[in-house]
């Protein structure tokens, strides 16, 4: 997926500290992640430690974090099953008339086909769920495949904040549901859809990463439309862009973030505490660094990677190309 703040390309190098730091063998560890997203680092290291604790906010976070690290057995029949899916015969429903110009309210993130086939898959993964035709862990692997295939197919630059006036050649595509085959595990694995600083007070372990939001911008505004087909819920979509509400995080917000942060830290009851954070940041490097050297051993390491580009239209100046990303570490003290 196309995801503001992803580790994916960072995922190596982060790995790669992380190991420098604890040590080579991981498998009996406990490796939290509690700002996940699309849980790239915990992906990386799921085959690596005894057990993953993953966590986000937002709903369309905890279903792709429920399939690829919840889901840890083959699923029987996933394959027919998505077959089955990909050949349904179309209906109309939320998202069509919604987010389709078919639908009449001027919106245009997927073009109307791709909507109307978002409707009907979503309708029926909920209704095979309703029926106990499925397990839990199937639902959440269909939910996350079709989560990724619509995505595939939006007619957006990236994100969900506003949809292209005109088709692009992606969203021009017919959506095909393609399965989020996940890392098989002997360990089972626990993903949770809470208020980080909430659940950092009830979990514990060895390894704790950090990736908070790094400037004012609201994953729930940006991801909107990914939390409505995961929610498949009724309500009024608000504005030009069909939003949902959505709570607003204080790690986005200079005037909490800093307290939010120390507290979080505080409270963390894991030895070894890594804390992605880039140099556009909300808290300073001075203010990271302050916080963690009252509780432990600090050091820093940093990399350069290219920046995210929502629009990568040539019409948009950006200060630079790439940008520094920096792992802040914190062996705690017992």
């Amino acid at each position: 997926m196309n995801y503001i703040g992803s580790k994916l390309k960072l995922s190596n190098w982060i790995k790669k500290e992380i190991h420098s730091v604890v040590g080579q063998d991981l498998s009996q560890k406990i490796f939290a992640d509690i700002f996940a997203g699309t849980g790239a680092i915990s992906r990386a290291l799921k085959k690596d430690v005894r057990e993953v604790i993953v966590n986000d906010l937002e709903k369309y976070s905890y279903v792709i974090n429920r399939n690829y690290i919840g889901n840890h057995r083959i699923i029987k029949s996933a394959s027919d099953i998505i077959n089955e899916l990909n050949n349904l015969p179309l209906e109309e429903g939320f998202i069509f008339k919604n987010y389709c110009l078919g639908g009449g309210q001027g919106r245009q993130y997927f073009k109307d086909n791709n909507g109307r086939k978002i409707d009907t898959i979503r309708k029926t993964i909920s209704k095979l769920r309703n029926n106990k035709e499925i397990t839990e862990d199937c639902y959440y692997f269909l939910l996350a495949s079709l989560l990724e295939s619509a995505d595939k197919v939006a007619n957006t630059a990236s994100v969900y904040g506003a949809f292209l006036k005109g088709i692009k050649k992606t969203a021009e595509k017919d959506l095909f549901l393609e399965p989020a085959d996940f890392d098989l595990t002997k360990n089972t694995h626990r993903v949770f859809q809470e208020d980080a600083n909430k659940l950092i007070k009830e979990i514990s372990g060895d390894i704790l990463y950090l990736d908070p939001p790094y400037n004012s911008r609201q994953y729930g505004a940006n991801y909107h439309l990914l939390n409505t087909i995961a929610e498949y819920d009724e309500f009024i979509p608000k504005g030009k862009t069909g939003l949902r509400e959505y709570s607003r995080s204080k790690y986005c917000s200079k005037v909490t973030v800093e307290q939010e942060f120390e507290d979080l830290i505080q409270q963390a009851n894991f030895k070894y505490i890594f804390l992605s954070y880039n140099n556009e940041g909300l808290m300073p490097q001075s203010k990271i660094r302050q916080i963690f050297s009252q509780y432990g051993k600090y050091d820093l390491v940093a990399t350069d990677y290219q920046r995210f580009k929502a629009d990568k239209s040539k019409s948009r100046n950006y200060k630079a190309d790439s940008t520094i990303e920096y792992l802040h570490i914190l062996e705690k003290n017992d």
